[in-house]
């Protein structure tokens, strides 16, 4: 299912178009004549972007190449370090997962994946959606956001083409069609925010969170590391929480009309049936799918309290150089170069997968790190987190509360990885100047690092989902705002009733 694209026919875009232009343009002029600050003019391009993306004005993608022009005119970057951001490791990550994914659907292993969750969850749309979220949520606890969301988004799109076709079997109702529609957007949504929710739940769940505890580490060295256990003890409930509000909303706006379209088990297993037996191909795709979740998920040392299981990347000389874009990349290759028995002369993958491969969706994630990227050189994330901070003098009930919203709003348009990383040095300076604690304010920021539920540039998830065509931003941002004020209102509960029990302030 194609995201309509609307062009110029609504009255909004025609004039959004032609003010962005010229705010570009104005700014270039203006700057030759009286340079202003750096983060001023990235301001501009930042403000065009984001309006550009809500409101459709311009093909997504094709917002997403602005800073390209932007920026060198603009002097915030030159064209040659701003263009690798459009084909970044995270972006090889997402297509070598996407070419293994393409790979399942090629040969109907999506189908009987998609089959045997069904068979587990039931035919109901709440409980499938439930499933889905619960897996996702589970496997980011331990792996990247954006591995587990392109694995899991494969069979979620095959899961909706099979319970299409089989619930449009069962009824002929006019409503049946706009029905599945929605529940295929919940499910994709509610992959893409279990998947960033999950993150929030252990120590290794996301980057932000290991920025954080090699900054508070480094900075108070007496106070000792925080570990795996520490962070698990408020981590997990803090993120179960969001987990429920999600799919609660989720539910709120997209199943209210399920009971249509339950698919009977015994239809469920008459069908997983029907495929008939595991091919060859099928069990080379389901063994690099296994190997590259595996690979992903021990590459470098995972930590669980006391106990650290060693990567196998330690084992290589050079192992450190080693990604999880390295290892999606090379688990695609071996599809390429493994013969298949069915179709003689060619590999289970072959050259014309290549050309179905989202790269819009890749264009878009690209806009977004390079728009992150600006905003770090041009000193505008600095500026926005020194206004953060300029509430300084409030009381930490209130000014973590604002720290922490306005974090989760900044990460709708900059790197998560980026923003912690920029804030959290800023907020332990200040708070050793005034002689208070920094772990609230820290963890309260770092937890919102992850709170981005509304913009498809947002978070890889967000971005991956978008790319499967079904999902539209006015879907993702209706309900992603209200997950955004719920998920904060949590961690501000958490930091301020949970983290004051499992860590020392």
């Amino acid at each position: 299912m194609k995201i309509e694209k609307a062009g110029f026919k609504t009255l909004v875009q025609r004039p959004l178009l032609v003010l962005g232009v010229l705010a570009l343009v104005i700014s270039i002029f203006a700057n030759n004549i009286s340079p202003m600050a750096a983060y001023y003019r990235m301001s501009i391009v930042a403000l065009v972007m984001a309006t550009w993306w809500v409101f459709e004005v311009l093909p997504l993608a094709a917002t997403a190449l602005l800073p390209i022009v932007a920026y060198p005119f603009l002097d915030i970057m030159p064209a040659k370090d701003i263009a690798p951001a459009y084909m970044s490791s995270v972006l090889m990550l997402f297509i070598g997962g996407f070419l293994v994914a393409l790979a399942m659907q090629e040969w109907n292993l999506h189908r009987r994946l998609a089959l045997t969750v069904l068979s587990w969850f039931g035919g109901r749309p709440s409980r499938m959606l439930f499933g889905f979220m619960l897996c996702t949520f589970t496997l980011s606890m331990w792996m990247s956001n954006t591995a587990a969301t392109v694995m899991m988004v494969s069979i979620g799109l095959a899961l909706i083409s099979h319970f299409e076709d089989l619930a449009s079997r069962q009824s002929s109702k006019p409503e049946q069609k706009e029905e599945a529609h929605n529940i295929s957007v919940a499910l994709m949504l509610g992959i893409a925010y279990s998947a960033t929710i999950g993150g929030m739940a252990t120590l290794v769940g996301t980057p932000p969170n290991l920025t954080f505890a090699r900054t508070y580490a480094f900075n108070f060295p007496d106070k000792g590391s925080i570990g795996f256990t520490q962070w698990f003890i408020f981590g997990l409930p803090v993120a179960l929480v969001i987990f429920f509000i999600a799919f609660f909303w989720l539910k709120r706006f997209f199943l209210k009309a399920e009971t249509t379209m339950e698919l009977p088990k015994d239809v469920i297993r008459a069908e997983l049936k029907a495929l008939g037996p595991l091919r060859f191909e099928e069990i080379t795709i389901m063994a690099v799918f296994f190997t590259m979740a595996f690979a992903w998920i021990f590459r470098a040392d995972l930590t669980l309290g006391a106990l650290t299981i060693p990567g196998w990347s330690r084992l290589l000389a050079h192992g450190s150089k080693i990604d999880d874009g390295t290892v999606a990349i090379m688990m695609a290759l071996c599809l390429f170069i493994i013969p298949a028995r069915q179709k003689k002369g060619r590999g289970i993958l072959h050259h014309e997968v290549i050309g179905r491969i989202p790269w819009h969706t890749i264009l878009l994630f690209g806009g977004g790190f390079a728009l992150a990227k600006g905003m770090q050189a041009s000193g505008l994330s600095a500026y926005i987190g020194e206004k953060f901070l300029g509430a300084q003098g409030l009381p930490q009930v209130v000014f973590v509360p604002i720290l922490t919203l306005g974090m989760s709003f900044l990460t709708e348009v900059t790197s998560n990885m980026a923003s912690t990383e920029m804030m959290l040095p800023v907020i332990v300076s200040v708070c050793k100047s005034l002689g208070i604690s920094a772990v609230i304010p820290m963890i309260g920021t770092t937890l919102a690092a992850s709170a981005a539920f509304m913009l498809p540039a947002a978070t890889a998830p967000n971005a991956i989902v978008f790319g499967s065509g079904i999902v539209s931003i006015k879907d993702m941002a209706r309900v992603g705002i209200i997950i955004n004020f719920c998920a904060v209102l949590v961690i501000v509960l958490a930091v301020f009733f949970i983290v004051p029990l499992s860590i020392k302030l």
